[in-house]
């Protein structure tokens, strides 16, 4: 137990000094992930076939990916059932590359799937453990939430299928520049902290600021 909590007090302390060393690093990625946010949420379209494409991207690579390997166990006996599944992740890819559009609709759809699955997840766990666990109004909200914005998305289908995507890239890549900015601020601090006392140490004996 010391020598983990030892471990983990080491790495802590590795990334405070890189924080520290590096603040205008993470600065600079801030500030270009909140304006890519930013554009993302202006045109949420554009964003989502971006979106898609990366997927299909994803799913091309991993296909061709899955190919090789299949072809490389061909003596193991489930040789047939990874070259069929490397054979549909690569057809995947293809149709998302293809058809932007379309398989923007998909994803929106596997999404949406996934946000009414989720939250009736969560609102169950939520009311079944309410006297069990403190957080369980926050576990009910989240649930709320990702109901509600299946709700929408279904409102407002297919309509909906052309910006969801671009709409979600554009909060997530938000959120993930602001953090990256308050935790460069909190780096700036740091090594401004260090400087002060390096100042004081350079100044001569008897003189004072």
């Amino acid at each position: 137990m010391g020598d983990l909590e030892t471990d983990l007090g080491a790495v802590s302390q590795r990334a405070r000094e890189t924080l520290r060393d590096h603040w205008k690093l993470y600065m600079f990625q801030g500030a270009v992930l909140i304006i890519l946010g930013v554009l993302a949420l202006a045109a949420p379209v554009i964003a989502s076939i971006a979106v898609d494409i990366y997927v299909g991207w994803l799913f091309l690579l991993g296909g061709l990916i899955g190919l090789i390997a299949s072809f490389s166990t061909r003596g193991v006996s489930s040789f047939l059932w990874s070259f069929v599944t490397a054979l549909l992740v690569l057809a995947v890819g293809v149709v998302l590359l293809v058809r932007p559009i379309e398989g923007a609709l998909t994803l929106t759809f596997v999404l949406t799937t996934f946000f009414i699955i989720e939250g009736l997840f969560q609102i169950v766990v939520a009311i079944s453990y309410r006297n069990m666990q403190n957080f369980w109004g926050w576990m009910l909200l989240s649930g709320a939430a990702d109901l509600l914005m299946a709700g929408i998305v279904i409102a407002n289908w297919p309509m909906s299928g052309v910006w969801v995507l671009g709409v979600l890239a554009g909060i997530s890549l938000l959120m993930s520049g602001i953090a990256t900015v308050i935790a460069a601020m909190t780096g700036r601090r740091m090594a401004h902290q260090r400087q002060i006392p390096s100042a004081g140490a350079s100044m001569p004996p008897g003189r004072t600021i």
